[in-house]
């Protein structure tokens, strides 16, 4: 498993665990992690193969992920489990996923200095073998580079206007999404803007 989908041997543990169970209900493990403090809070993200997951969706995983780890009982003390779906600007945690995503922006962390560097933001161009394209700016030119998947230890899309379209594109395309639940929303905000008129 990537560690980027689990980074601590924990976090391992607990997705070898979780893995099949969220698969089962015909989602996908994005990533998993327990994070410290007073409660510990075991953070799932899920999605469908085709992208696109629910709040029903998320609440069928938690109550399965529940019942599980009820009966393995990894962690000995309290914890809160929290399930969401990847959200817009979603981590990039499987080679596939940035292929899906070439052509928008995304920030790469890699655990070694690469050229000096280990910091890299630019537009995603797509996978070779086990390498992960990214074009970045250097010296003022756009330059393509390959970044070996292993050697990344955090990835995720950055927010533009082309990826809030991108996603409203496919969530009206499966029916998730109703444009006209907007309408007036919009309808009222453009009523506040509007001039009134002094009698």
């Amino acid at each position: 498993m990537s560690d980027l989908i689990a980074k601590t041997s924990m976090d391992q543990r607990l997705a070898a665990i979780v893995t099949p169970v969220i698969e089962g209900l015909g989602f996908e493990l994005v990533r998993l992690r327990l994070m410290a403090g007073r409660t510990r809070t075991l953070q799932i993200m899920a999605d469908r193969a085709e992208g696109g997951i629910e709040v029903d969706d998320c609440a069928a995983i938690s109550t399965a992920v529940s019942a599980v780890l009820d009966v393995e009982d990894p962690l000995e003390d309290a914890y809160t489990l929290e399930v969401s779906s990847p959200g817009i600007d979603r981590p990039l945690t499987r080679l596939k996923d940035f292929a899906a995503w070439q052509g928008h922006e995304a920030r790469i962390e890699t655990t070694e200095l690469i050229d000096g560097r280990r910091r890299f933001k630019g537009a995603l161009a797509g996978v070779e073998g086990d390498e992960v394209l990214i074009e970045i700016e250097e010296g003022g030119e756009a330059v393509t580079i390959g970044l070996q998947f292993d050697w990344l230890s955090d990835a995720k899309l950055v927010l533009t206007d082309a990826l809030i379209d991108e996603m409203l594109r496919a969530r009206k395309a499966s029916g998730a999404f109703d444009e006209t639940q907007f309408d007036e929303i919009e309808t009222e905000a453009d009523a506040q803007d509007a001039p009134h008129s002094e009698e």
